[in-house]
């Protein structure tokens, strides 16, 4: 088995807006395995957030992880792929359901809503990411 700890995060200047991702992957030592930031163009601060999380579990199934812990501030996200919140935008749902497709792939997932405080670095690449635009 072979976990990996993601922290991921989305944003928009605007809302819609200038958007861009931001994923920092970690090992079970806590170690950096992978970090990227994309710019994803103009959207909404969701849409953000689940473009995000398809890409950290992109990532995690390519470094053949089993096991995740998939951490993002946004509850709103979080509450959805856990299943207690509908989703309810047509443009979120197709991004809801390629990241429910994605965790299918791992043995166990492990999705928790945190702080923003606790999500640094991920922000951090999401800030870099829209600052660089389309320049990435």
């Amino acid at each position: 088995m072979k976990k990996l700890t993601l922290y991921v995060d989305g944003g928009s200047r605007g809302n819609p807006g200038p958007s861009g991702i931001g994923v920092v992957i970690l090992d079970p030592k806590g170690q950096r395995v992978k970090e990227f930031k994309k710019y994803i163009g103009i959207a909404t601060n969701n849409i953000a957030e689940y473009n995000a999380v398809i890409y950290g579990l992109q990532e995690a199934l390519i470094e053949k992880a089993t096991e995740i812990e998939l951490n993002l501030d946004s509850e709103l996200v979080a509450q959805q792929l856990k299943g207690e919140y509908k989703v309810k935008n047509s443009n979120i749902k197709p991004l809801f359901e390629q990241a429910l497709h994605l965790i299918s792939g791992f043995k166990k997932v492990d999705i928790r809503h945190i702080d923003r405080a606790k999500n640094k670095e991920a922000d951090k690449l999401v800030n870099k990411a829209i600052n660089l635009g389309g320049l990435l």
